[in-house]
């Protein structure tokens, strides 16, 4: 990023910001995500300030070479991606995957050569190297695994050999890559050794961590003692490679489907959901239809505790599809999103299928994931889906299973072309949300500052998830009152930063930003402009004139926005919006449009208002 010229960070936390902000460059990133990477612990009062002045060092040293621009509450590093090491060593990796072996050997080694050392490892702070480190240091695995199998194919064992060995050296609790080893071992006529790697990282796993090698290590084991056969190649994170040419051979596995593994991937529920009555009624009614629906879509806009309300329901199902359930977090609407391929991959190991017998393209690992399904009663949730595309190779398609769908959006094409049933998660009704915040804080606090209490939900829009934050922040401050907390929460300059917790996760800011992000372009405008609007409704024709474009193009952006859940149809051509919504579009618009942009809104909004007014009738 700097054409070569040597920048000195010097060793502390200006090390860190920079780490941050180049390891997502070009996305905007919210200075209280900074600020809780940057400190292990409570950050200090000063924490803002010390950012800031990190960023602006930090402006001084790349100045002609990268940008850091403010977005708000925010930060931007604007610069060539391909110029940051972790991009270009995805980049290789994934050109790898298509290139013919002597091509993809090339590159990997290319790619793994940009490391120097483990990631992160200058940088100061542990909560900073989890949360960016652990999925690069996965991916670097993962493509020495690939070069690994690409080198077996080739028959370049000794090459191999040397590389893992020093690998598993500094990291002998890697099972895949053992087992890796070990095949080449045994390609190399060197049984014995392969034998004692396997006994060697057993004892490691046994002593270290108090598990037995799993199936991958055990059936390479088994292997090189000729009692099974030899493994066929297998590529992380892609389609497993077939045993050679020729026509795909289905897997037939050699058990009824009744006696397949069990399977019970549903995380915990919470201990003290309460609410969403309605919601339960009628996800309840779905299910007594004739004829069933396979699939119901759970959605809403983010915070509703559509997760937590599909889990609650889900355990109370389980005896109605006694031959188990899977689970997934699809992270619709994170960067990458879960491929299906991958998720099939995931469903048919569970299901009891070995990875050689797992066939290469999406349709045929569909095809037999609904095969295997066939006949059982099968509950599928499949969490935070970002598009019907990313859904549909997932549904089980016979009768007694059921898939259940959270998102963000509505999927109406599942609803049009697979038949889904649809249940939408809003806000909780006052009493509901009255309750929840007495589970966490104690139902005799919530009697005693009633009027507080109402408030304080009135506040957070009725949310679980702001309910919760704002309970947790009570909890950890005893002296505070209701009132005092409604009091911060009245300063809408501040609201979203304090419904916010340590984990960047938690955050309705950061809920509401990954639905805003995964709007179209013009979508997006006209929901920044609508943060020039004051009052929680927006006329069609006045939502037009703000953005100044036609009805037609502004009607289709509103329905966007209500596929969504940023906005809510009313009758009449209105459009609804919550309080932080409406908080956040404001934030955005202060922020993404300039003062001339906003001016000009401003007055093309307000020459509607005087024609509307002189207009007859």
């Amino acid at each position: 990023m700097n054409s070569g010229r040597l920048l000195s960070l010097g060793t502390g936390r200006l090390r860190t910001v920079a780490a941050i902000l180049i390891s997502e460059v070009n996305q905007v990133i919210p200075v209280s995500r900074m600020i809780d990477l940057a400190w292990d612990a409570d950050p200090p009062a000063r924490a803002r300030g010390v950012v800031h002045n990190h960023v602006h060092r930090l402006r001084q040293l790349l100045a002609g070479q990268a940008e850091i621009v403010t977005r708000g509450q925010a930060y931007v590093l604007i610069a060539d991606p391909w110029a940051v090491d972790a991009n270009r060593f995805q980049n290789l990796v994934s050109g790898a995957r298509e290139a013919e072996p002597l091509t993809a050997v090339a590159k990997l080694r290319q790619a793994l050569g940009l490391w120097r050392g483990e990631v992160l490892a200058d940088v100061p702070g542990d909560r900073v190297r989890r949360t960016l480190g652990v999925r690069l240091t996965q991916a670097r695995v993962a493509a020495l695994q690939e070069l690994g199998e690409r080198l077996l194919l080739l028959g370049r064992y000794g090459e191999l050999i040397a590389e893992l060995t020093a690998w598993l050296a500094e990291h002998p609790l890697h099972e895949e890559l053992t087992a890796l080893l070990m095949r080449a071992l045994q390609a190399s006529g060197r049984q014995a050794e392969a034998l004692d790697h396997f006994h060697r990282t057993r004892r490691h796993l046994k002593d270290q961590l108090g598990i037995d090698p799993g199936p991958a290590l055990s059936e390479t084991y088994l292997a090189v003692l000729g009692q099974k056969p030899a493994l066929a190649p297998h590529f992380p994170d892609r389609p497993s490679a077939g045993p050679g040419p020729g026509p795909a051979v289905p897997y037939a596995p050699d058990r009824p489907p009744a006696l397949l593994p069990s399977v019970a991937q549903l995380p915990p529920r919470i201990p003290d959901f309460c609410g969403r009555a309605r919601e339960i009624a009628a996800l309840d009614q779905k299910l007594d239809r004739v004829p069933r629906p396979d699939c119901v879509v759970l959605a809403g806009g983010g915070g509703a505790g559509k997760t937590t309300l599909a889990v609650h329901w889900a355990h109370r199902l389980k005896d109605e599809f006694p031959d188990g359930q899977l689970f997934v977090d699809l992270r619709g609407f994170e960067r990458p999103p879960m491929r299906p391929g991958t998720v099939l991959g995931m469903f048919l190991r569970a299901l009891g299928v070995p990875d050689v017998k797992i066939p290469d393209a999406v349709t045929e690992r569909s095809a037999l994931y609904r095969s295997l399904l066939a006949g059982r009663r099968m509950l599928v949730v499949l969490d935070n889906a970002g598009t019907a595309e990313q859904v549909r190779p997932l549904l089980p398609a016979t009768p007694g299973a059921l898939a259940v769908v959270t998102s963000r959006r509505r999927l109406s094409g599942l609803m049009i072309r697979d038949g889904a049933a649809l249940v939408t998660v809003g806000p909780l009704p006052a009493d509901e949300a009255l309750e929840l915040l007495g589970s966490a804080l104690g139902r005799q606090r919530i009697a005693a500052e009633g009027a507080a209490a109402r408030e304080l939900v009135e506040r957070c829009d009725r949310l679980p998830l702001a309910l919760r934050i704002a309970a947790a922040r009570l909890m950890a401050h005893a002296g505070w009152s209701l009132a005092e907390w409604t009091k911060k929460l009245a300063d809408e300059g501040h609201r979203l930063c304090e419904l916010s917790a340590a984990d960047p996760d938690l955050s309705m800011e950061a809920g509401l930003h990954l639905s805003y992000r995964a709007l179209s372009s013009g979508a997006a405008r006209l929901f920044r402009l609508l943060g020039l609007v004051t009052g929680p409704e927006v006329e069609g024709h006045a939502a037009a004139a703000l953005a100044g474009r036609d009805l037609e193009r502004t009607r289709r952006h509103l329905a966007e926005l209500c596929e969504a859940h940023l906005f809510e149809e009313q009758p009449g051509g209105h459009f609804a919006r919550t309080e932080l919504v409406r908080i956040y579009a404001a934030k955005l618009v202060a922020s993404e449009e300039t003062p001339a942009d906003r001016e000009l809104a401003r007055q093309r909004l307000s020459a509607h208002t005087v024609r509307s007014r002189l207009r007859p009738g």
